[in-house]
């Protein structure tokens, strides 16, 4: 596997990362208990994602979105463990968790590699597998969190069968492929749907959120937002971070 070289990082935010990551928690999976808005890499600048991602921690992010296309089951190609990888240890040592989100095809091929590049939960589409049960246990087997999504025109009972096999239930909030899309109006009711059915689960929604919508799917059950380009698409995405985050009532 080619070596990547590391990711730069900002000097400055040294003593403001040490300080906040003594208030980090040091399992990665309490993460998930609480809610939280999670940065998604997908709309970061790449020459410099090291100190990006820096930023956002050290304003309080602890869970780290990474979105996986494969340019079949959505029409983009993006990322995959390599880059994943090469964030895990700058993300891990801050006491922050990665989330893959994989919008592939046959996503029970390439968990075992996003495992091992430093995953702490995987999630996938109900759309992409006719083998989902084995595919959430086979997550969990690796040692990761084990995510179910389900795409807008997908009914909330897709993941019926699924409740106690899945720790996180993603309910795209616009249709995956994109960043920077609209976030869809009536997003907020069906997560009320989902949340009524998964109970305890935790609730993760992704697309379109910001501080204007961000309260409203809170209020519906949303546990974990993904914010990409309302956070890394801003001049101040340390700042667009903690705005999102106190809308969603989010740590």
């Amino acid at each position: 596997m080619p070596q990547l070289r590391p990711l730069d990082a900002a000097e400055h935010l040294s003593r403001q990362m040490e300080a906040a990551t003594d208030k980090a928690s040091s399992n990665p999976r309490e993460l998930y208990s609480g809610k939280r808005v999670a940065p998604s890499i997908l709309s970061a600048d790449f020459s410099r994602l090291g100190a990006q991602i820096e930023e956002v921690m050290a304003a309080g992010a602890r869970i780290v979105h990474v979105d996986v296309m494969d340019g079949h089951f959505v029409p983009p190609i993006t990322i995959g463990p390599l880059v994943a990888g090469a964030i895990s240890d700058q993300v891990h040592q801050a006491g922050g968790a990665i989330d893959v989100h994989l919008m592939i095809e046959r996503p029970d091929q390439h968990i075992e590699e996003f495992a091992k590049a430093g995953a702490d939960s995987i999630t996938f589409h109900a759309e992409a597998t006719p083998h989902i049960n084995r595919t959430l246990n086979a997550i969990r087997e690796l040692g990761c969190l084990a995510g179910l999504a389900i795409n807008p025109g997908t009914p909330v009972g897709a993941v019926g069968e699924s409740i106690h096999d899945a720790d996180l239930f993603l309910c795209m909030t616009v249709n995956p492929g994109w960043g920077g899309q609209p976030f869809i109006a009536d997003s907020p009711d069906k997560v009320r749907r989902l949340a009524s059915l998964v109970g305890d689960g935790t609730i993760e929604v992704d697309g379109g959120i910001d501080t204007g919508t961000a309260g409203s799917i809170a209020d519906a059950g949303a546990g974990l937002f993904v914010a990409g380009s309302a956070v890394f698409g801003a001049d101040d995405p340390a700042a667009a971070y903690s705005a999102i985050a106190e809308a969603a009532g989010a740590a």
